[in-house]
């Protein structure tokens, strides 16, 4: 769906460089379509040295695998999202989905499995089964493959801790775009679970996501877009993009009293963490 109005204009730069641990390179909008590489440059431009391509089919994925290749700047993550799963399973193929996704996620620029996970927002009951299947099969993936999970968590937080207690999580697990309250973040700092903030802590009607903000771990604090998606305050509805990130992370670094270099030098460490090296 095309948000309205055109894409913010460029913010000042970051201090520190900082990197996007989330978008979504293939749902580039707008009149005008730039490249990747000045979609990049852009980035760059706005203090943002590096950004997470993140698939969510076997189209994307694929699409993923291919572009991480083509610019240094680009790391990958490869999924089924939650929502495609029921629809592949109905198709008798989903089975066949998870088998080219291992085979794409083992590419030494693809760093995650992701994005996995649950969502009851938009999947009804009937296709939860197979979303639980698909999840699961994702962090049995990651585990094996020694690579980061990065987590879809829509209206199905219980669950999704549940899971990733049960069947024992990977190593580095990221819940992309964080949605939710403080409880659930110190569940994530009980556990080591990396939260991943985008626009909407810059929401007006956020103040769940702040507490949460305020109650996390500083060293599970990452930062992302999910562009073109979430574009944060005050353009909001606007198609968001990489160059964007020094939106939230000012937005944040105000939230929690801190000073911005120190945020982005640790929002860049623990990046790293999770998804190692961009060079």
């Amino acid at each position: 769906r095309r948000r309205k109005g055109g894409y913010p204009p460029l913010p000042e730069p970051l201090p520190v460089p900082v990197l996007d641990n989330h978008t979504h390179f293939d749902f580039r909008e707008g009149p005008v379509q730039v490249t990747i590489a000045e979609a990049l440059d852009a980035a760059e431009a706005a203090g943002v040295r590096g950004a997470v391509q993140v698939g969510t089919d076997l189209a994307s994925s694929r699409f993923t695998a291919a572009v991480v290749e083509q610019d240094r700047r680009l790391l990958g993550a490869v999924a089924l999202h939650p929502n495609d799963a029921p629809l592949l399973a109905a198709e008798g193929a989903l089975d066949a989905a998870l088998e080219e996704i291992e085979h794409l996620a083992a590419g030494p620029r693809i760093r995650a499995l992701g994005e996995t996970g649950l969502d009851y927002f938009r999947t009804g009951e009937d296709g939860r089964g197979s979303q639980l299947v698909s999840f699961r099969s994702h962090i049995d993936i990651a585990k094996r493959l020694g690579k980061a999970l990065q987590i879809h968590d829509r209206d199905a937080h219980d669950d999704v801790v549940r899971t990733l207690l049960a069947d024992g999580a990977p190593e580095r697990v990221v819940l992309h775009c964080f949605s939710g309250d403080a409880d659930l973040a110190r569940t994530c700092n009980e556990h080591g679970w990396y939260m991943s903030f985008a626009g909407t802590v810059t929401f007006k009607n956020a103040d769940t996501l702040r507490d949460a903000l305020l109650a996390a771990d500083p060293a599970l604090v990452l930062t992302e877009t999910d562009a073109p998606f979430l574009t944060p305050h005050p353009y909001r509805g606007r198609p968001n993009a990489s160059y964007a990130v020094p939106y939230t992370v000012r937005a944040m670094a105000g939230i929690l009293g801190t000073d911005l270099d120190a945020l982005c030098a640790r929002l860049t460490a623990n990046t790293e963490a999770v998804y190692g090296s961009w060079t």
